[in-house]
């Protein structure tokens, strides 16, 4: 079992909270640089010492991309192309769901479960990727986007937030993020949580918490 528990650990959960990316919807850069840089070598530069993991967080914590595009296109000149592709290539490193968490997703919704969400995403992109895959809107009593409250996962506070908006109690919950370090941070918040790897682990870590799935 990959479940462990939060503060309280002799409260069973009853309420989901899923992260987005790389667990409902699949997210990463390299499925659009690919089609970009020659090798993989030159690719991974880019992402390294250009178009960064630090840099693409701040699009998350709030900052629009149009900023976030013209700071590294000073900085790169020569990448110009290149970085201006992270925005409007942006699709294309978001090839479609993760295999089997929507359809999980959709029997716990249909089971009456209460789901909830809680996202690193930036505004803008999080209200395409919205458009795109409507379970999305559909799933969730709320969403904590972190462009839109301006902090980040896994900081207490975006925790915080769900708890205090909702008035749920976090040993109540279980909170399922591909990120070891997210993870981590909301067992520190109180909650459960499961270190997401694929839907079918997932599935029978649900099962065998009680929750109303069908084991397969």
């Amino acid at each position: 079992m990959t479940v462990s528990h939060g503060k309280s650990p002799e409260i069973m959960p009853d309420i989901v909270v899923f992260d987005v990316g790389n667990v409902l919807i699949e997210w990463d850069p390299r499925n659009l640089y690919r089609k970009v840089f020659d090798n993989e070598a030159a690719m991974e530069n880019f992402l390294s010492e250009v178009c960064t993991d630090a840099w693409n967080l701040e699009q998350d914590r709030g900052r629009s991309f149009a900023e976030a595009i013209a700071e590294r296109v000073a900085l790169f000149p020569e990448f110009e192309a290149e970085i201006r592709a992270y925005d409007t290539g942006w699709h294309d490193m978001v090839p479609g769901e993760v295999h089997g968490t929507p359809a999980l997703l959709g029997e716990l919704k249909e089971a009456g479960v209460p789901l909830y969400a809680i996202t690193n995403f930036s505004r803008e992109k999080f209200i395409e990727a919205r458009k795109r895959f409507p379970f999305l809107d559909t799933s969730f009593i709320d969403t904590v986007v972190s462009a839109h409250e301006g902090c980040l996962k896994p900081e207490p506070r975006i925790f915080e937030i769900l708890f205090e908006r909702n008035s749920l109690d976090p040993a109540r919950t279980i909170f399922i993020d591909d990120s070891l370090k997210n993870v981590e941070g909301a067992r520190a918040a109180g909650m459960h949580a499961h270190h997401f790897r694929d839907a079918d682990t997932l599935r029978r870590d649900l099962v065998s918490l009680g929750f109303p799935v069908a084991a397969k």
